[in-house]
């Protein structure tokens, strides 16, 4: 008995004849995606004295829709550092396994090494620049969140061209026009980290989160966090409450609606 799956439901050959396989035709071209469907939103983070914080929310949007809300989009790596993923999430779930492949790599090592944030992010800027080369881009923006390899807090970025830079506060879509200004109120460069408490950093964070929560379309009020430290190692909280949300600000705004100038 054939168990393939084009012979499921077939009619008898020698009754109704040869079956036509064209459908099963795989010569088509190749093709690469071009606009992504299913995105995430925002992801920030901001450094501290002591490591960084780094949020972002549970939505994943099918285009306008606010269709999965339980997305966590952080992932911790090796208990040393964080990735936070904005954009596709099909690209999002490849880059998890190849992490979750270069962990199991790593634990299975014994050269008594581990991979620093700054490593990973050598590493994930390679992967993004190697898939732009092949005209076939992993359409993510991630962030890098951790310690380096003299264990102070390191924070960068690697885009879908590859292209990488790193900053005392760092966001991804929406998230960089709205929340970047205020994080940078808060952290304006490397010589503020050192001033910086972790109570103050993710303060900034939670209300950036908020400004989002009100201003961005495609982001929700439930979002994941993690905070990494030398002495604490990594913290995630993955399904965490916007707080003290207030509308009263609708008031004021004119120029939308029924309301008059």
């Amino acid at each position: 008995m054939n168990h393939l799956p084009q012979a499921w439901g077939r009619p008898r050959d020698d009754i109704y004849g040869a079956y036509d396989h064209s459908y099963l035709q795989s010569s088509g071209p190749i093709t690469h995606t071009q606009s992504p469907i299913v995105t995430g939103t925002s992801v920030l983070a901001v450094k501290f004295k002591e490591g960084v914080v780094i949020a972002a929310d549970n939505l994943a949007s099918y285009g306008s829709l606010a269709r999965f809300t339980d997305v966590k989009r952080l992932r911790s790596f090796n208990g040393t550092s964080v990735i936070g993923i904005g954009g596709d999430v099909s690209d999002m779930q490849y880059i998890d396994r190849l992490l979750n492949s270069l962990s199991i790599t790593e634990s299975h090592s014994s050269d008594g090494h581990t991979l620093s944030a700054a490593n990973l992010h050598t590493y994930l800027s390679k992967v993004m620049y190697k898939r732009r080369s092949d005209i076939n881009p992993l359409w993510n923006q991630i962030l890098v969140a951790g310690l380096d390899g003299d264990e102070k807090p390191f924070l960068a970025s690697v885009d879908l061209l590859g292209t990488t830079f790193s900053s005392p506060t760092l966001a991804t879509g929406f998230g960089a026009h709205l929340a970047q200004p205020l994080l940078r109120q808060v952290v304006a460069s490397e010589e503020d980290v050192p001033s910086i408490t972790r109570e103050k950093a993710i303060e900034a964070v939670k209300e950036c989160m908020k400004v989002l929560f009100y201003r961005d379309a495609r982001s929700l009020d439930r979002y994941s966090i993690a905070v990494v430290t030398k002495a604490g190692g990594v913290e995630l909280k993955e399904d965490e409450q916007l707080e003290n949300q207030s509308w009263a600000f609708a008031e004021t705004i004119r120029g939308y609606g029924t309301q008059v100038a």
